[in-house]
């Protein structure tokens, strides 16, 4: 039953894009003009041409690299500080408004203060890390204190080392709240990393190959670097949730 529910959703996405898609040739047919409306087949085309260019990988190369350097301090400092938060009321007061200050300023306004303070080359990097950060350690902290009181007071009274404590009952019981921060703080990254290099323009990156592309009209190009970041993120998004499957499986000893 479930398997066939699975391969109903499967076509039904499959269908969905299909029709999307001609939807998409069909208005760019309309309009008659790649400035405005590229066509799915021109933009196909064109992100043909720049997989055979070597500068397209190092720009890939260039972005990702920053924007997981940035998703991972989120991650280490989030878990950190979530876990510091559950031990010490005052901390968890104390930390509660930088992350309300960051979850509630635009990420423009943050980009274009923090150009102020450190190098294009690196402005996608910081970026990632204020996008991520409150995300992580807002679920991190929500699973521990989520967590079944009456279990922690029997491994209290059994003695259990703090080791098997956090295995078997920590980690099993937080994992799911971090699996859906880490869902929705990569595509976030993803995003804001990009806008960051859009306006710092840092020399060989995604956003400076989008803005070329948007200066010169090249909308096929434009179109083809934004079908580059979708699978670009959900790519990454698959395998670290994948990398975090196989940690609990390990964990379970499956």
């Amino acid at each position: 039953m479930n398997s066939t529910t699975s391969k109903n959703k499967t076509k039904l996405r499959l269908w969905a894009v299909i029709l999307w898609l001609i939807l998409w040739q069909l208005l760019a047919m309309y309009l008659d003009s790649d400035i405005l409306l590229a066509s799915p087949i021109k933009v196909i085309t064109s992100l043909l041409g720049m997989l055979k260019v070597f500068s397209f990988w190092q720009s890939i190369l260039f972005t990702f690299i920053r924007i997981f350097i940035g998703l991972l301090i989120a991650n280490v400092l989030g878990i950190i500080f979530a876990a510091i938060s559950y031990i010490s009321t005052p901390f968890r007061e104390l930390i509660s408004v930088p992350v309300a200050v960051i979850k509630s300023t635009p990420v423009a306004s943050f980009i274009i203060l923090v150009l102020i303070w450190i190098p294009s080359r690196n402005l996608s990097v910081f970026i990632s890390f204020l996008m991520a950060f409150p995300v992580i350690y807002t679920n991190i902290l929500q699973g521990l204190t989520s967590m079944d009181k009456k279990m922690l007071e029997m491994a209290q009274v059994f003695r259990i080392p703090f080791k098997r404590r956090l295995r078997f009952i920590y980690v099993p019981e937080v994992i799911p709240y971090y699996q859906a921060a880490a869902a929705l703080s990569n595509g976030l990254c993803f995003k804001a990393g990009i806008a960051a290099e859009i306006i710092g323009l840092p020399q060989g990156s995604i956003g400076e190959r989008l803005y070329q592309a948007k200066i010169y009209l090249n909308t096929p190009e434009l179109f083809a670097w934004t079908i580059v970041i979708i699978i670009l993120s959900i790519v990454f998004n698959r395998c670290f949730l994948y990398l975090i499957n196989q940690v609990m499986d390990k964990l379970e000893g499956k």
